[in-house]
């Protein structure tokens, strides 16, 4: 059953960027805006990942915090934050765990092949842990701005 408006954020604790980890717990009290998406350093995870960056100082405004999350591993993280001077975590989830909590890891389809992939979705999570917000199926331009008025309202 997907996660919806309402619902508790499943907790999680994931290898981060720059070694260490991050857990969801530990951002309590803050807004969290997090991201999934499938892939580093290709076109539209690269511009959503920048459009993520370039509203940060409007996002931080509203009390959030920004976390990316993909299957990718750390290294990989390490060298697209590195590339595009991105100021927030990014998270691997190697085993596809977070993303089935989440109800991100599903079939897709391109040219006529079905896969397993992560749908491209953000939740915004409220300072007690609550998502607040849910937009699956992100199509990349305008998405930033949606969740920055969202955050700021909430």
């Amino acid at each position: 059953m997907p996660l919806d408006v309402g619902d508790a954020a499943p907790d999680f604790t994931l290898p981060a960027d720059g070694g260490g980890t991050v857990a969801l717990k530990d951002l309590r009290g803050r807004k969290v805006v997090l991201y999934f998406y499938p892939k580093d350093d290709t076109s539209g995870c690269t511009a959503e990942a920048c459009a993520f960056r370039d509203a940060s100082p409007r996002i931080a405004s509203a009390g959030a915090v920004v976390v990316g999350i993909s299957k990718d591993g750390v290294a990989s993280h390490d060298k697209f934050k590195s590339k595009y001077g991105l100021p927030f975590a990014l998270l691997s989830d190697g085993d596809g765990t977070v993303c089935e909590a989440y109800g991100v890891w599903i079939e897709k389809s391109m040219y006529g092949r079905k896969y397993m992939g992560i749908e491209r979705a953000t939740f915004l999570i409220d300072e007690q842990g609550v998502i607040r917000q849910v937009w699956r199926k992100v199509k990349v331009p305008g998405h930033v701005d949606a969740v920055l008025e969202a955050a700021s309202a909430a």
